[in-house]
């Protein structure tokens, strides 16, 4: 009966994940993001339509991207998550992909997150878009981490 439990207290811990198998971004800082809009409001209206995308500046590292993707909403960190950040590291939105205006420019889905390769980088970005978990309430978007 012991060598049971011992067999199973074994297989037990071998099956837990420690933290080094996650790899953190170390481009990014670790910021506080408790944010509510009101797609009430004109600034967000287009928010109202799916397709759309809005950026919300001094939120997130270098401000938030929140998108309606048409079966829900999505909020992004706007900062490029392969680049420490700075003045060109700053995602734009065009249409449903966000780019830095970095030499060479990094392009993001704002659907996944996930970054779209080029010649120029394919193969080395690394992480994908922050993303910041969304709650839809009414007509109101509390955007948090």
């Amino acid at each position: 009966m012991r060598i049971l439990f011992a067999f199973i207290f074994i297989v037990f811990l071998s099956a837990c994940e420690t933290d080094d198998n996650r790899q953190r971004n170390p481009n990014l800082l670790n910021i506080n993001v408790d944010y509510e809009i009101s797609l009430n409001l004109p600034q967000f209206n287009n928010l109202n339509f799916p397709g759309n995308a809005i950026y919300i500046p001094s939120q997130g590292n270098l401000g938030i991207i929140v998108v309606n993707s048409g079966s829900g909403f999505y909020a992004w960190d706007a900062a490029d998550p392969n680049l420490p950040p700075s003045n060109c590291s700053r995602l734009v939105i065009d249409d449903l992909v966000a780019t830095s205006s970095c030499n060479p420019p990094n392009t993001y889905s704002l659907i996944d997150g996930l970054p779209i390769a080029d010649n120029e980088n394919e193969g080395e970005l690394r992480y994908g878009m922050l993303s910041y978990r969304v709650t839809e309430s009414g007509s109101v978007l509390r955007i948090f981490n």
